[in-house]
């Protein structure tokens, strides 16, 4: 058994910071770029495509991989009395936190680039994406706490 928990531990981990880097990198590197209009709208709605596509899956696998290591490391006791269970607890809540941002963020940029524009639909979407960021960070710092 410990060997599926390393897996899927690793799995976890993996995910986490590709999905945390990939969001970090579009609202620090991709909107500004688009903000200044220096990036087309057919290119960067593909880009954003395939982040979003990107984004869901890494957002169910932790789910999925995330329920299952605090199903075999707490109890429900645990996970609701102590400071460890505690920060399981607030990974979730950014978790989700994250994951409505990235959606709410990349559709406002996406209705706009449907439109063929591409500043406005990027200043639209830069405080979501860089709060999604901000959580992947906290995220990944209490991730690194509870190793």
């Amino acid at each position: 058994m410990a060997t599926i928990d390393t897996a899927i531990n690793a799995i976890h981990l993996s995910f986490a910071g590709l999905w945390a880097g990939s969001v970090l990198f579009v609202a620090w590197g991709l909107l500004p770029a688009a903000r200044d209009g220096n990036l087309d709208a057919t290119p960067l709605r593909s880009l954003i495509g395939r982040f979003r596509t990107g984004s869901r899956v890494s957002s169910l696998v932790l789910f999925l991989t995330g329920g299952h290591l605090a199903g075999t490391r707490y109890t429900a006791q645990s996970l609701l009395g102590s400071t460890r269970g505690y920060l399981v607890v607030a990974m979730v809540l950014l978790w989700l936190a994250m994951t409505g941002l990235i959606e709410v963020g990349s559709g406002r940029l996406v209705d706009g680039l449907d439109e063929r524009k591409i500043r406005e639909p990027a200043r639209a979407a830069t405080p979501f994406l860089t709060a999604a960021a901000v959580a992947g960070v906290a995220l990944l710092l209490i991730g690194g706490v509870l190793l």
